[in-house]
């Protein structure tokens, strides 16, 4: 644990104010849920709750087999990192942070099938330079809320995602959507 020198006093009605700068660099926004967790030496632990990254094992599974059925990367990813990958190279993308533009483009429900020159392209990872020459990225949706996204990524230039692609990954998102319904 890191110390951050803020103190903060708890109100009358029992609530404390997470400071700014901690929210920014946390990612966490206005009706985001939090998971506490207390130990035995009153040490009080606030954690961004991720419906899919508590998937963990189930997610890293169905990322594989949808690698395998596609012939691409395959990402899984909450409202802030990815929880899930398979394909050449994800090794160290697990719990790397999604970027800006992927984050706008799931909180607005886009679904994406672009080229690296199409306009509609964006990167997926936050501050990491990307070789991906395709994608094809679904929100997931349940009940009303967005939790994540399905990505399908290509490296391979002359590999444009078409329709099958599409609708395998949206597949995928309506599943995992389902999934987290129960």
């Amino acid at each position: 644990m890191k110390a951050t020198g803020i103190v903060r006093r708890i109100d009358d009605l029992g609530r404390v104010v997470i400071p700014k700068e901690i929210r920014r660099v946390m990612r966490i926004k206005e009706s985001d849920p939090l998971e506490i967790f207390t130990d035995h030496e009153g040490t009080i632990i606030l954690k961004k709750y991720s419906p899919i990254g508590e998937m963990g094992d189930f997610a890293k599974q169905y990322a594989e087999s949808l690698s395998q059925v596609s012939g691409h990367i395959s990402l899984i990813a909450d409202r802030d990192q990815f929880v899930a990958a398979s394909g050449s190279n994800t090794k160290n993308i697990v719990g790397k942070n999604i970027s800006k533009k992927l984050e706008e483009k799931m909180n607005s429900r886009e679904t994406i099938n672009a080229s690296r020159y199409d306009k509609n392209f964006i990167t997926v990872l936050e501050n990491e330079p990307e070789e991906y020459q395709s994608e094809v990225i679904i929100p997931i949706i349940t009940q009303g809320d967005v939790l994540g996204a399905v990505i399908l990524l290509s490296t391979r230039a002359d590999d444009n995602m078409s329709e099958v692609e599409l609708k395998l990954a949206q597949s995928a998102a309506d599943f995992l959507g389902k999934q987290m319904e129960n």
